[in-house]
């Protein structure tokens, strides 16, 4: 058997290198799924076609991620069965391992790049930082052999596998006296969808791609038709990379400019009592309206609070080009921001203008349903504008135990409402929507907010039945 695993390879580590070996640099909650499902890809014998490693960096996130892949355990909490299977299928194959050393690249044939790229919010302008996408190129560059091929699946602002990440490979392949088209650059962004269709929104899913030249582009095709259902979900091939690119930001900041004009809509459907999720229900049957958005608690999640602002910060920063402007994607980012206050006001005004000393339940602390990432979450907003004002805010959340941005516990047990002056329900997770309230409120009669439509048609009944306030977003 080919196994590395001597000293002499510089790593503590055992690969099968009779497959191709793929590297996933990043863990994060693109990385873990993607390594899994290439680990799940099958050649015409059901034999695996890769020896997959997933590499995250050395601290204490980075080897929580990598141990937690290494005993086949997903890094995080999530509510799909097919991807926990997957998983289970690559560990009993063992054919997907982690580690933290980055000396694992030199025995990579591809390498997927997963890792993030954050906005600095504190800048006059919206900045993003290059540091770490240079840094983990810098690791890819010092070790890639020749004929390697790298795929950029991380969103970056349009024109940075050009500008940013081929000049520094380019750099350090020089330094090591190799020319630089000695490895291949694409670029294909995932369509990953955390939650009940995690594993599919990966391997059942449409793919855009594109290469720096037409070798790697093809390169790039030929290993994603190993990995992907391309039979029913076709392959898209754009020009160049800066086309992909765009490709990904635009897909994001269209959904959250539409998630945004809604915004408006929903007050006025307060105001003048209406239900706008029975309007917008009845806009849907229109085949072109079918993906009309709806009035909600806020917009969270990694990629739609920031990625608007990416054509911007290309335009500037990559491109020159100051004169380009952003206005509807950059108010698009302002008013899912702000979104969260909507609920507070409404919460504000339900106690005469004050919320001091009121206790306020929270339920659901994750962007969206069915995900344990609390990163960008509204619920952030809601929870630190509601305690300025002095209220006592307790959170629930089923997948959630530990809010790791406000350095505090999340109660996995439904509490008791009894003390509680309200309850906010901010997502539509089964145990919310299946919740028997009359059974569970007993004699309580806090005010409820429906922030983001959780609550089904009996329930509001109920709540009426039982006479309690209510305010539901986006309903007169």
């Amino acid at each position: 058997m080919n196994y590395i695993a001597s000293p002499a390879d510089g790593l503590d580590l055992a690969v099968d290198r009779r497959r191709p070996v793929v590297c996933v640099q990043g863990l994060g909650f693109v990385g873990s799924a993607m390594a899994i499902a290439i680990a799940n890809a099958r050649g015409p014998d059901g034999q695996p076609l890769y020896s997959v490693v997933g590499v995250d960096l050395p601290n204490e996130a980075g080897r929580h991620r990598v141990s937690s892949i290494a005993r086949g355990e997903m890094p995080f909490p999530g509510g799909d069965p097919a991807l926990d299977a997957a998983l289970a299928r690559a560990h009993e194959a063992g054919n997907l391992t982690a580690t933290d050393d980055p000396e694992v690249f030199g025995i990579a044939d591809v390498v997927l790049v997963d890792i993030n790229l954050d906005i600095d919010w504190s800048a006059p302008q919206p900045e993003v930082r290059f540091g770490p996408l240079e840094r983990a190129m810098d690791d890819l560059g010092a070790r890639l052999r020749q004929g390697a091929l790298v795929i950029v699946e991380t969103t970056v602002p349009p024109g940075t596998c050009e500008r940013v990440i081929w000049p520094r490979l380019a750099a350090a392949l020089e330094a090591r006296g190799l020319p630089a088209d000695a490895i291949h650059l694409a670029h294909s962004y995932e369509r990953v969808m955390p939650g009940a269709q995690y594993y599919d929104s990966i391997v059942n899913y449409w793919r855009v791609f594109s290469g720096r030249t037409p070798e790697a582009a093809d390169a790039c095709e030929r290993f994603l038709s190993t990995v992907l259902n391309v039979r029913d979900y076709p392959l898209t091939r754009l020009a160049n990379t800066t086309a992909s690119e765009t490709a990904k930001v635009l897909e994001n900041s269209y959904r959250a400019v539409t998630i945004a004009f809604m915004e408006e809509w929903g007050r006025f459907a307060e105001a003048v009592g209406i239900d706008m999720f029975e309007i917008v229900g009845a806009v849907r049957k229109r085949p072109t309206h079918a993906n009309m958005r709806q009035p909600g608690f806020g917009v969270g999640g990694y990629c739609l609070t920031k990625d608007p602002l990416f054509g911007a910060v290309a335009a500037r920063a990559l491109f020159g080009r100051e004169d380009l402007g952003f206005p509807f994607s950059s108010e698009a980012v302002r008013t899912n921001a702000a979104m969260p206050l909507v609920a507070l006001d409404k919460l504000r005004a339900r106690f005469g203008g004050s919320l001091k000393d009121k206790r306020v339940l929270l339920l659901g602390v994750s962007y969206r349903e069915d995900v344990g990432d609390t990163r960008y979450s509204p619920a952030q907003t809601f929870v630190e504008a509601a305690e300025r004002e002095e209220a006592k805010v307790v959170a629930h959340d089923p997948l959630v135990a530990y809010w790791a941005e406000l350095a505090r516990p999340v109660c996995r047990e439904l509490p008791d409402p009894a003390g509680f002056d309200a309850v906010v329900f901010t997502q539509a997770s089964p145990p919310y929507r299946g919740l028997d309230l009359a059974a569970w409120l007993k004699d309580a009669r806090p005010e409820v907010i429906d922030a983001n439509n959780v609550l089904t048609d009996d329930q509001r009944r109920q709540l009426r039945d039982l006479g309690c306030g209510f305010t539901s977003i986006g309903r007169g």
